[in-house]
């Protein structure tokens, strides 16, 4: 097809959006800058890793091009593919700040986490996600899908990020494909050879009516040039992640035990209304809830026995100065995906009303409140309603709040009692300035379950078993996660079930420590590369 941005490679589409003659490469092949986890899986790296950085202009303005190979393990982000996101993006935000206006556009032809390199992209895909939300307040970020391999996982999360997002009638953008869906919920719930079902749910014929996508353009490269272009100028933001009232209005008119097709979606969507929805604090009830590593740490770190809250699966309470949150099961919730302490469609976007609302309260005070993450979330929600809403957006929502507490000052500290998995992980989690976890061999940490990984990956369980022996980014276990550098303190002799009063003492005392250690220090992601097992690990080229 003549002038087709979607047949072009990530190369090639990287220069076709700048001015005749004013692209130029940066970090090119010729740097040699390949995956170190690949060969030894007998996997062939790229020497540029699936990432094109070109900068140039676009109608006369200064831009810089990110664009994601979809053809190189299917877009996947890892660890130096997604290090040449972050700091290109952080290069613009420093030119931004001092006075030299240039706007990022990125190419998103991804399935998100690269499974070869699984905790090493799910890091990488919240510090994008960081710098994309410091740099909106300067210039709009925007995000192109031309089709292909679309945008889903993590990097879906992220295009829920972005100021404005301009797609084809190719593209399909969601959280989980099909596959993996079926894979964790069964072939009842999404059937991931229904070809027309796929692409009237994830399609961006059905994505622009539902506010996933903003704009749906024809395959050509002037015309997508031009949406850019006019984007940039009108300086276009959907504030996709600033809309919880309404989501939450919406989930208020929907049945989640009955069945929902695409038609009447758009028309519930259509004819919602944004009410105002409050979130009160967590106070102790009269009967436990479901039992869960999440829940019980809750309560003895904040004391409040028997925790309930008007929205059961979100527990959030102020103690001594500190804002406690933890997602937590409800085997009673009326979502039937999220019974098991997953992040569903609600949980993001009632953490974003309530960490937004602390930064708003803080906004002029000096010391601001710590926000305290317990962080037990087995993954997030696989269904189908879930992906034919946006459940991605949810994410989104709390990944942003969260970053822009950080950013404003907020200490985010992660405690690790429990699981840490996918995009539950996330939204939970990955946006904080420091983690702590307990060294127990229960937690299990990474971007997919292993059935899935193995089916994505085309790998039997025992292969993949055997990989992560080669690559400690794959591996499923917490000890593995701690040679990557992204912890602040792995703490022994404590047991994920057995919150005893030593052990809380303990807890409580590392995590006023975790709080201190930020103070006077910037309120970026960058202390991931700066611990000494990240430094040896070789985990600094974005710093």
């Amino acid at each position: 097809m003549k002038d087709s941005f979607v047949e072009l490679n990530g190369r090639q589409r990287a220069f076709a959006l700048v001015d005749s003659n004013s692209g130029r490469e940066i970090v090119g092949p010729e740097y040699d800058m390949i995956s170190p986890h690949l060969e030894p899986q007998n996997i062939v790296p790229e020497s540029d890793d699936g990432v094109i950085v070109v900068k140039g202009t676009l109608d006369g303005k200064q831009v810089v091009i990110i664009s994601i190979e979809g053809k190189f393990q299917g877009g996947g982000i890892g660890e130096v593919s997604g290090a040449k996101i972050v700091a290109t993006l952080e290069e613009a935000l420093e030119d931004n700040k001092n006075g030299n206006t240039i706007y990022p556009i990125i190419v998103l032809d991804t399935g998100g986490v690269r499974l070869q390199e699984a905790n090493y992209g799910l890091l990488s895909i919240s510090e994008i996600q960081n710098a994309v939300i410091a740099l909106k307040k300067y210039v709009p970020v925007i995000g192109v899908v031309p089709g292909r391999v679309g945008s889903f996982g993590g990097m879906s999360i992220t295009s829920a990020v972005l100021s404005y997002l301009i797609t084809t009638a190719k593209a399909r953008v969601a959280l989980n494909g099909p596959e993996v869906i079926e894979q964790e919920a069964g072939v009842r719930e999404f059937d991931s050879s229904d070809k027309d079902l796929i692409w009237n749910t994830l399609g961006t014929k059905q994505r622009v009516k539902t506010g996933i996508v903003d704009e749906v353009v024809k395959d050509n490269i002037a015309t997508i040039k031009e949406s850019i272009s006019n984007a940039i100028d009108q300086k276009k933001d959907a504030h996709r992640t600033d809309r919880a009232d309404f989501y939450l209005t919406l989930f208020d008119k929907i049945d989640f035990n009955k069945p929902l097709n695409t038609e009447e979606y758009r028309k519930v969507y259509s004819e919602t209304q944004a009410v105002k929805h409050d979130i009160s604090a967590t106070v102790s009830g009269e009967k436990p809830g479901t039992k869960s590593r999440g829940r019980l740490w809750f309560e003895k770190l904040t004391g409040i026995k028997n925790a309930t809250s008007k929205y059961s699966t979100v527990l959030a309470a102020e103690v001594d100065g500190k804002e406690y949150i933890a997602i937590v099961p409800d085997e009673n919730n009326r979502f039937p995906r999220v019974r098991h302490g997953e992040v569903g469609l609600q949980e993001g976007f009632v953490i974003s009303k309530i960490v937004n609302k602390i930064v708003d309260e803080d906004q002029d005070k000096k010391v601001k409140r710590p926000i305290i993450l317990i962080v037990d979330v087995p993954s997030q929600a696989y269904g189908y309603k879930e992906e034919l809403i946006g459940i991605h957006i949810g994410l989104a929502s709390s990944a942003a709040a969260y970053a822009r507490a950080r950013q404003a000052g907020h200490p985010v500290i992660d405690f690790i009692p429990g699981d840490a998995v996918s995009g539950g992980f996330l939204a939970h989690g990955l946006q904080s300035n420091r983690m702590i976890a307990l060294a127990d061999k229960s937690i299990t940490i990474q971007a997919m379950s292993k059935a899935s990984a193995a089916r994505i990956t085309q790998r039997t369980i025992s292969e993949l078993e055997e990989a992560t022996k080669h690559v400690p980014a794959m591996a499923y276990d917490i000890f593995n996660y701690e040679k990557l550098g992204a912890l602040y303190k792995l703490v022994h002799d404590v047991s994920s079930w057995d919150a005893n009063d030593d052990a809380v003492k303990k807890v409580h005392e590392l995590i006023d420590e975790a709080i201190e250690s930020t103070k006077d220090q910037p309120t970026d992601l960058h202390f991931r590369y700066e611990t000494p097992i990240a430094i040896e690990s070789g985990r600094n080229f974005c710093s």
